[in-house]
């Protein structure tokens, strides 16, 4: 971590498309704060005005390392940062330099005295009621798989054990990396990076 810290370089920028069609969201670390642009909106947030940063692991659609940073004013402004640019419809395309630009950021706001509140994974209400969900499908796939099994029906006792195998492995990473969670400015949660 203290390598792609060394290799942010002040004045680090960084550089995502959100969408086919809308402009690059564009930001840049200088020595007054964190510049941004995103179409025909920009601005230059100190970084002692920075209130918040909240890092999340979001995958979708093909791009299953995917990550998101949430980064709050202290005027209740708020912007996003995304690690993946769209390439097609369906394609994300994972951007270099995200991992360096987020640490620096952290960096930036140490060295400034920053007094952001530095959070991790998602808010803890949201993340209950997913894992609550979460117990009721698994206690609705293990009545499913006893029914299969009293029946006689082994092929879908098969496919129930097999598909809640696959369902297990991918929620598990996505709980594992947003499992709430409070960090400090030199301790960035590696899980929550590319």
């Amino acid at each position: 971590m203290t390598a792609a810290v060394d290799a942010a370089a002040p004045g680090h920028s960084y550089a995502y498309k959100a969408s086919l069609i809308g402009a690059a969201h564009r930001f840049e670390l200088t020595e007054e704060g964190l510049s941004w642009r995103t179409g025909r909106r920009s601005g230059l947030w100190r970084y002692a005005d920075i209130a918040a940063i909240r890092l999340s692991y979001r995958p979708m659609g093909m791009q299953n390392r995917r990550f998101r940073a949430d980064i709050h004013h202290a005027d209740g402004g708020r912007i996003a940062i995304m690690s993946t640019s769209k390439q097609t419809v369906a394609l994300m395309q994972p951007q270099a330099g995200y991992a360096a630009f987020i640490l620096q950021l952290h960096r930036q706001l140490a060295v400034a005295g920053g007094i952001a509140s530095l959070s991790g994974g998602l808010r803890p209400g949201i993340y209950t009621a997913i894992v609550v969900a979460l117990a009721l499908v698994g206690i609705a796939m293990a009545a499913l798989l006893v029914r299969a099994l009293v029946t006689g029906e082994f092929a879908g006792a098969v496919f129930i054990v097999g598909f809640s195998a696959l369902f297990g492995w991918q929620i598990g990473g996505f709980l594992r990396c947003n499992k709430p969670r409070n960090y400090t400015f030199g301790d960035v949660p590696a899980d929550l990076l590319p």
